[in-house]
């Protein structure tokens, strides 16, 4: 019996990815839902950073998560953007 030379082809999650994984865990606890089928519906590809998600989540405020998380009126129903820089 010979055994097979076989390499292991592996990638990594780009930052894209990371952040899209971290919008849909947000929007899963925001709104009290399940999380595998946001994971489940994910259409990536591979690209020179890793694996991309071509169809990240959207996150959006609304007047009830304005009033438990105290958000800016203006940011209220604004899409969040995860690589959008903040300044505290």
């Amino acid at each position: 019996m010979t055994e097979r030379n076989q390499e292991a082809n592996y990638t990594n999650l780009s930052k894209q990815a990371v952040g899209s994984l971290m919008m849909a865990l947000q929007k899963s606890l925001l709104e009290q839902s399940d999380i595998v089928p946001v994971l489940e519906g994910f259409k990536m590809v591979n690209s020179p950073e890793g694996l991309v998600v071509l169809n990240p989540p959207i996150v959006k405020f609304n007047e009830e998560t304005n009033h438990n998380f105290d958000v800016a009126p203006e940011e209220v129903n604004r899409p969040i953007d995860p690589f959008e820089s903040r300044v505290d």
